[in-house]
């Protein structure tokens, strides 16, 4: 094992808040990049105010995407905090940002402008819908996104509302293909000597999730949606309920007759027969196996799928998911002494490299905790720290 991981000596400037943004950064801090989080004086990140909480600004939400960063509290609305930034970016490798589309420019840190400073700079940007088009002017949101993509309108069927999917996936998309685009100009750069221009969307993002459902609605007009297939679903049994999958077998619905114990073969009925058949007759097949599920508990009715090799899950609530003997095995939690939070525990990277492996090197920092040891690390005096605290763009 090396202690030099893959990002290390990559200095990143961190104008991101709340999740799209800070999901991208964190991972580039997890595996060595050295991250400064740009914050408002006062304020910081959104997510430090996201939800009510003993810690404050120090609360879960915010602790939970921002492990490897330094916190910078400037006040870039003054002259002399665009100057400290300026005088940053000449040093820094990346700098990263997810506001809308064109705030970047008016406060000065645009791709020009900076590119002007360092030639070598990687600007990147994730926005809602990016800089141009009828929607450049909209703040880019989750739910937003989720709507304007086509994704909230599919669903297992029609008379079921329309409704918000409730975990942030467009946020979290657009992040990871953020850091794509991160270390695919950083890889570009080994060759060329030159920096670019990185954009992303996420309402791109959401269109790029549904690849094999966008091309069959272009090239047959027909929309796929696989909530919708006949032999897959959502099972209440006794007690809680089980996900089934019917698929990837050469008659899977023979192996589900014999695993739900039914007094027949369902394929060898004629209305069942075909996969044609089978999806034009979903609804039956839907009531006779909410009917047999029903008799039985969770555990029996995965167990007997499992024995037939249907694939099939128990549905877990997120609490059970990270109390799970797989959840330990894989060390996808990670733990943290922090100075006012105490005890936090989180996701770690879900990245396992062998020789290379993420680490915690830093704890989430407190608000303008790193003010001073940011700024001297990279060539302001003792003096001009002191001038810039004493004349508040530091705080």
């Amino acid at each position: 094992m090396t202690t030099d991981q893959p990002l290390s000596g990559v200095t990143v400037l961190d104008f991101t808040q709340v999740y799209m943004g800070p999901s991208c950064t964190q991972l580039l801090g997890d595996y060595g990049a050295e991250v400064i989080k740009v914050e408002r004086p006062g304020v910081g990140d959104l997510s430090r105010s996201a939800f009510p909480d003993p810690a404050g600004p120090d609360n879960p939400i915010f602790l939970s995407i921002n492990r490897n960063k330094r916190s910078l509290s400037v006040d870039t609305r003054s002259e002399e905090g665009k100057e400290v930034i300026r005088r940053l970016v000449r040093d820094a490798d990346v700098v990263v940002s997810n506001f809308r589309a064109g705030v970047m420019e008016r406060i000065g840190f645009g791709y020009e402008a900076l590119r002007a400073i360092n030639p070598r700079l990687i600007w990147a940007s994730g926005t809602g819908f990016g800089d141009s088009g009828p929607y450049a002017h909209k703040g880019g949101q989750d739910v937003v996104a989720q709507a304007y993509s086509g994704v909230m309108a599919r669903r297992e069927s029609e008379d079921i509302p329309l409704s918000v999917y409730p975990t942030t996936l467009c946020d979290y998309t657009t992040g990871m293909h953020l850091m794509q685009g991160i270390l695919l100009a950083l890889l570009a750069r080994e060759k060329t000597g030159e920096g670019q221009k990185v954009d992303v969307t996420m309402y791109d993002s959401m269109l790029h999730m549904q690849m094999q459902e966008a091309c069959m609605q272009l090239n047959r007009g027909y929309e796929v949606n696989w909530a919708a297939m006949p032999l897959s679903g959502v099972f209440p049994t006794t007690d809680g309920a089980v996900c089934m999958v019917g698929a990837f077998k050469e008659n899977p619905l023979r192996d589900i007759s014999k695993a739900l114990e039914l007094d027949e073969d369902l394929s060898a009925r004629p209305e069942f027969s075909t996969k044609e058949s089978q999806a034009e007759h979903r609804h039956e097949l839907r009531e006779i196996f909410l009917a047999r599920f029903a008799t039985g508990s969770t555990r029996h009715w995965v167990e007997r799928l499992e024995s037939v090799d249907i694939l099939c899950a128990p549905v877990r609530t997120l609490a059970e998911a990270l109390e799970d003997e797989q959840t330990l095995v894989n060390r996808m939690v990670v733990e943290m002494q922090h100075p006012t939070a105490g005890r936090v525990r989180a996701l770690d990277a879900p990245i396992h490299l062998s020789r290379t492996p993420a680490s915690v090197r830093y704890v989430p920092p407190r608000l303008g905790e790193h003010n001073a040891a940011v700024l001297r690390d990279h060539g302001f005096t003792d003096d001009e720290v002191a001038a810039l605290a004493g004349a508040g763009v530091l705080r």
